[in-house]
């Protein structure tokens, strides 16, 4: 049993490794969650909670046919993920736990994982790329890795699922040039809109 206090909430950090851009034709491979508690007001991080990283073979015709390009940006071999699933269950225990989710580019993420998950489109999503004003601060951009060797954090990006939430938690606890956490900057900013699906969208339009 998890005793979080009043002014505490769990966020889960994500990240996934893809065969490519397409929600459709492209899918998840490899997924990294990092349960962690917070201060609501301040955005200090306290604590990982808990953590895992799974691995799975890509099921769809397309989305074997994209690997080896996809392989040139996440270096995971097939054969790492050849026969593996995901853990359907013990995913879904990160996502009910959770009181918000936290990604970089969220909207990549979540697309792909509303189609496995549908309850995770139910979850406040907060972008920690776009929630924040990297280029405003004097960034070059907001990519993980342009942040992360702005902070001193690693000049270094692997591509990996657990190594790149590992990373962004550390950049989420540095401050902003406006004094302020960057986790509590992310909060401020607020949640995405709900995800729908590009039919819904056409429809709608």
């Amino acid at each position: 049993m998890i005793h979080v206090r009043k002014q505490e909430k769990l966020g889960l950090l994500l990240d996934v490794e893809t065969t490519g851009l397409g929600p459709t034709t492209d899918e998840v491979i490899e997924l990294a969650l990092k349960l962690f508690s917070y201060h609501t007001e301040t955005g200090e991080i306290i604590e990982v909670v808990d953590e895992d990283a799974f691995l799975r073979e890509p099921l769809s015709d397309s989305a074997r046919q994209n690997y080896s390009r996809a392989f040139r940006v996440h270096g995971i071999p097939y054969e790492a993920v050849r026969g593996k699933n995901f853990y359907d269950e013990k995913i879904r225990t990160y996502f009910h736990r959770a009181d918000s989710v936290f990604a970089h580019n969220a909207s990549f993420d979540r697309s792909f994982l509303v189609h496995m998950y549908p309850e995770v489109n139910e979850k406040n999503w907060y972008c920690t790329m776009r929630n924040v004003t990297w280029k405003q601060y004097g960034f070059a951009n907001g990519k993980l890795l342009t942040l992360l060797e702005a902070h001193n954090i690693t000049n270094h990006q692997t591509h990996r699922a657990m190594d790149d939430i590992t990373y962004l938690m550390e950049l989420l606890k540095k401050t902003s040039p406006q004094g302020n956490l960057y986790l509590q900057e992310v909060l401020e900013y607020g949640p995405m809109r709900k995800y729908k699906p590009a039919a819904s969208r056409t429809k709608m339009g």
